[in-house]
């Protein structure tokens, strides 16, 4: 059974056009996963609907308190992709498990969006691999503290 944490992030983004922005909204996790036919071995726990700039230390200690307390040895968890380094490094003392913060640089909600990638590739990341905490991002796998965001090109990168 693979326990799955949702916190929010773009991923959960839904646009609002009477005021012209996006807003986390209900998580689309569960079409997600079966739009990737993944319909069983797993549970989902609703944490938060935050933007990842508004995730702070005591919102990382509950993530942390939640994945520390799970029966299940593997974890994903939804992220935005501004803070998911910071969350990864916070959860980095939880050896036991197998965790994976994953996320998108587009609404999942948008045609063009890399969600069900990510999430497929997560997925799979987080069976294949030994335990620790990584982020798996567009095809590739980071080890937290291992990893920024580059704001610039969008995209994750070793450091």
């Amino acid at each position: 059974m693979i326990q799955i944490v949702t916190t929010g992030g773009t991923i959960d983004k839904v646009y609002f056009d009477a005021n012209s922005e996006f807003e986390v909204g209900d998580s689309l996790l569960p079409e997600l996963l079966s739009e990737s036919n993944i319909h069983d071995g797993y549970q989902i726990t609703g944490l938060m609907r935050k933007d990842s700039l508004e995730i702070n230390d005591d919102d990382r200690e509950l993530i942390r308190q939640t994945v520390a307390s799970s029966e299940c040895a593997q974890i994903l968890i939804t992220h935005g992709t501004d803070t998911m380094a910071e969350t990864a490094q916070a959860l980095a003392a939880i050896n036991t498990k197998t965790i994976v913060l994953l996320g998108a640089m587009q609404p999942a909600r948008m045609r063009r969006s890399d969600a069900v990638f990510n999430l497929g590739f997560a997925w799979a990341a987080v069976q294949l691999l030994p335990a620790g905490v990584y982020i798996a991002m567009n095809g590739e796998v980071f080890e937290a503290g291992a990893v920024r965001k580059n704001l610039k090109a969008q995209r994750f990168e070793r450091i």
